[in-house]
């Protein structure tokens, strides 16, 4: 993953430690002063929602002590690679198609963000300007050509 990654990711995990999981125990608590603790919704969504936090830290506790930070600034840029933005021509529709290939817990493709474990990223890594790619998607088969790779850090 990359370095921003990386920080948005323990921040992400220090938010979960120090606020949200803080307000679920008042939560908690104060469910558990309003009574009969078999018959009290609140206070067993709030012990729901505990255990779904202490997952969710835990899980994300994992994600970052295994976490490898690659810096794409240090890569060649004259080929698809981790870190490389890219501009693609759908060869159908002419559409121009902008993406970054970044690590798995950065991936958003709704800006751009494309996972390098994607099925597109894995057929264009490697891929330089020029190149056209038919690549094999779940929508079925699309053909692009690279017009233009470029590290934009």
């Amino acid at each position: 993953m990359t370095n921003k990654g990386y920080e948005e990711l323990t921040t992400l995990l220090s938010d979960m430690k120090l606020s949200q999981r803080p307000k679920i125990v008042i939560d908690l608590d104060e469910a558990r002063q309003l009574g009969d603790l078999k018959e009290n919704a609140e206070y067993h969504a709030a012990k729901e929602d505990l255990a779904n936090m202490d997952k969710k830290i835990a899980e994300t506790e994992d994600t970052v002590s295994r976490s490898i930070i690659i810096d794409p600034a240090i890569l060649p840029h004259d080929k698809i690679s981790f870190g490389s933005s890219i501009v693609l021509i759908d060869l159908d529709t002419d559409e121009e198609i902008n993406y970054t290939i970044v690590g798995s817990q950065e991936s958003n493709p709704e800006e751009g963000l494309i996972s390098f474990n994607s099925p597109l990223a894995k057929q264009l890594l490697g891929k330089e300007e020029g190149d056209e790619v038919k690549a094999k998607l779940p929508g079925g088969i699309k053909e692009f050509e690279v017009e233009k790779v470029f590290y934009k850090g």
